[in-house]
């Protein structure tokens, strides 16, 4: 019997086929995971706020590997512009400052979170840097400066049931890592 259905191509069931069971519904998906989310909690271990530094980059080096910033960031209340009239002038060396769409990087700061501090790119102007020709560069308004964002990785602090204790629960943020230039929806 078994050489036989090989033969057909796939081992078969010989047995009457059973009734199919139901599927779960959305509902039934839901409240199952609004039962058992709670419990994961009891399986997290607890950290000491003392030790949440270090086990926080013990689970980020293991789990979690950040890329290192080599960029001078700034305070993100630090006040900027377009540098449209700099743009010619300067050879610059680094991408954010050649772009058509140039940015720079601010700090910025979680208290809650590991790491705490990243830096993210701001655009530094709403429109688009244009060199036509050989005339002066100008910013156009009909591109627009938009941010590109990649998921980054972050462990938040977050209180265990006992509340003087910690767990780390991992958090996926958007982070902008620099600018492009798009066409603008509405031309000016």
């Amino acid at each position: 019997m078994i050489a036989s259905q090989y033969k057909r191509g796939s081992l078969v069931n010989s047995q009457p086929e059973a009734k199919k069971k139901p599927s779960m519904t959305m509902k039934q998906i839901i409240i199952f995971g609004l039962l058992l989310g709670p419990m994961w909690t009891y399986g997290m271990k607890c950290y000491e706020d003392h030790e949440l530094q270090a086990a926080a980059m013990r689970k980020l080096s293991s789990h979690y590997p950040q890329p290192v910033e080599h960029l001078a960031a700034v305070a993100p209340d630090s006040p900027f512009s377009c540098p449209v009239e700099y743009f010619p002038q300067h050879p610059h060396q680094n991408i954010h400052e050649r772009s058509l769409s140039p940015w720079r990087y601010e700090l910025v700061l979680k208290k809650d979170h590991f790491p705490s501090t990243y830096a993210q790119a701001r655009c530094l102007c709403d429109g688009c840097i244009l060199i036509q020709n050989k005339s002066r560069p100008m910013e156009s308004h009909d591109y627009n400066s938009h941010p590109i964002t990649q998921k980054k990785v972050f462990l938040k602090k977050e209180p265990c049931k006992d509340g003087k204790k910690y767990y780390l629960k991992a958090v996926t943020v958007d982070v902008a890592v620099g600018c492009t230039c798009l066409r603008a929806k509405i031309f000016s």
